[in-house]
């Protein structure tokens, strides 16, 4: 019995031992952290998009610096803070660096009536940033309880969908504070958005459907809508407490 002490003592220390000091990276293979990586995933070419501590990587969409409020950055979340509900206490931040084919993932909870969104293919430098905040849309919101969920067509403006182009199908939402998983998958033309392992929009883009579709929708005055090849990422400040984790990115070459 002695003997088999020591060695579930040994064991305990070999995993525990096996976890990145910095948070980043875990050796088990087994992803037990937020906010870090599993050695496969390193290997299959994942990074992080947010450490968890710190704004690195982000900023907001027009002042190019993160916002010094509005967004907070606490136990291992990157949440919108709004004053009093007003919108754009922070304004929409977005990534650095800009990407063309990847898979995103993002782990979201919204708050009871809350409407954000993770928008893909932004130009924030076009026109002096005219369109900084204008790009296809990963829609965050509660279905239940936010108007907008009425608004649009035919569901075009409800959780998980392309926002005010392409209704979700086959939605499984965990509901407000719960954790959801968003993950959106862009290869050249091809686009899949999907909610907790269960895909709710496809499509292609840069042809006369897509051209036909946005002529139809809220963006039929903004010439090239998302039709530039490669963009920044961006979350979505519409003055709704809304939190995010867990954001990794996977270049797809």
């Amino acid at each position: 019995m002695k003997k088999l002490i020591i060695a579930f003592a040994a064991l305990l220390i070999f995993l525990n031992t096996g976890n990145s000091i910095n948070g980043q990276v875990n050796n088990s293979g087994v992803k037990d952290t937020d906010n870090t990586l599993t050695q496969k995933e390193v290997k299959e070419g994942w990074k992080l998009l947010f450490d968890g501590k710190t704004s690195t990587g982000w900023m907001n969409a027009k002042s190019k610096t993160f916002p010094k409020g509005g967004w907070t950055i606490k136990d291992g979340t990157l949440s919108v803070n709004p004053a009093k509900g007003e919108q754009n206490t922070g304004g929409d931040i977005v990534s650095v660096d800009k990407y063309k084919n990847f898979e995103l993932i993002v782990d979201f909870m919204y708050t009871p009536g809350a409407n954000s969104g993770i928008k893909y293919f932004i130009d924030t430098e076009t026109n002096n940033g005219a369109l900084a905040s204008i790009g296809c849309e990963y829609q965050i919101l509660d279905d239940k309880n936010h108007p907008d969920a009425k608004l649009g067509i035919n569901g075009n403006r409800t959780l998980a969908g392309l926002y005010d182009l392409i209704a979700p199908k086959n939605k499984r939402d965990n509901g407000p504070d719960k954790w959801n998983r968003a993950t959106i998958i862009v290869k050249g033309n091809h686009i899949q958005h999907w909610l907790n392992g269960q895909m709710t929009v496809e499509y292609d883009r840069n042809n006369q459907a897509w051209k036909d579709l946005v002529a139809t929708s809220k963006f039929k005055t903004s010439p090239g809508f998302g039709e530039v090849t490669e963009g920044r990422l961006l979350l979505q400040d519409h003055g709704n407490a809304v939190s995010f984790k867990n954001i990794k990115i996977r270049e797809i070459k």
